[in-house]
């Protein structure tokens, strides 16, 4: 039996982890993939919005060589963590199940069945996309993760989206040898989000020429060859080789729900929890981190959720001394 499961072996999924360890609770990490494996899948250029400092978990300083870390300082920085505080984890590891009980949950995964007073997700939204919903998507010259620009190399490449993920590779996929990059957009201006410093840079190279971009514009059909889009209502067919589909993510709802959580009728579909304690509307199951802001997915981040880790243990700590 243990006092708290952890689904989810991301960046506060771990903090919950060293949390539940520093109280003396008995607990495991139950993940599916890698070690953060969010960041992992990240694309391998990356650099961070937030300063080390506030990536930190556990007690431990991360040290970076400049002030905003990049993708692999990250994994290192989480590995040793990991190893200092011996977290209790068990990787690639897939959840199927949680079952409510008479004074305890049984969480079923592909490699066994659990006992835990208590439950914390902590599975982020990174691994559903939000999909096109149009004829080709699924053609191998699609994806919806961008890692490295090799692969695009003198291709034609369509980038749908202008957030941050979507601008960092349309500036990479441009300076690293694509042909051509055309950014499909459906709002009428580049994301007033994308990071400060690289904002600029898209609207110039945009204003200049070297990257296309149509505004209030939607894809609407993939073939090999070519791409179709429609813009202020008129069909346009360009050229293409690639699509990079960088549409956002989700969580995975459906999973959720048969978790017996409920969700507001916000546009943002969060699910329902108590700020003070992080529980959510099914006793003893507690949310940790960007899980807790629905379709939102830009409200939370590892800087303003880490705290969750201690309001979580504090509060099952809490309800232990009164047993």
């Amino acid at each position: 039996m243990y006092d708290l499961i952890i689904i989810g072996g991301g960046p506060i999924g771990i903090a919950c982890g060293i949390a539940a360890k520093q109280a003396g609770l008995k607990y495991l990490i139950i993940e599916k993939g890698y070690l953060v494996n969010s960041l992992y899948h990240y694309p391998h250029s990356m650099t961070f919005f937030s300063t080390a400092d506030k990536l930190e978990i556990g007690g431990i300083p991360f040290i970076a060589q400049n002030t905003k870390p990049t993708r692999a300082e990250a994994l290192e920085y989480y590995r040793k963590v990991s190893m200092h505080h011996k977290i209790n984890i068990h990787l690639q590891e897939r959840l199927l199940n949680i079952q409510k009980q008479e004074n305890a949950f049984k969480v079923e995964s592909d490699e066994g069945e659990y006992q835990t007073k208590y439950v914390t997700l902590a599975t982020g939204f990174y691994d559903l996309v939000n999909p096109l919903n149009i004829p080709g998507e699924n053609l191998p010259k699609v994806a919806h993760y961008y890692k490295d620009p090799h692969p695009y190399f003198e291709h034609r490449v369509v980038v749908v989206g202008a957030a941050n993920s979507a601008v960092d590779a349309a500036l990479e996929l441009y300076r690293k040898g694509a042909k051509e990059v055309t950014m499909i957009i459906r709002e009428k201006e580049v994301s007033p989000r994308v990071k400060y410093w690289v904002r600029p840079d898209i609207i110039n190279r945009i204003e200049e020429g070297s990257i296309k971009a149509y505004y209030e514009a939607s894809l609407t059909e993939i073939r090999e060859g070519e791409v179709d889009f429609i813009q202020n209502g008129e069909k346009h067919t360009i050229p293409n080789d690639s699509v990079l589909a960088l549409t956002g993510y989700r969580p995975d709802f459906k999973m959720l729900k048969n978790f017996g959580l409920q969700f507001s009728d916000e546009p943002s579909h969060k699910p329902l929890y108590k700020p003070e304690t992080m529980e959510s509307s099914a006793p003893g199951i507690f949310l940790a981190g960007v899980i807790c802001g629905g379709l939102e997915t830009n409200k939370w981040f590892i800087e303003n959720s880490r705290v969750h880790a201690d309001m979580i243990v504090k509060e099952i700590e809490r309800r232990e001394a009164q047993d």
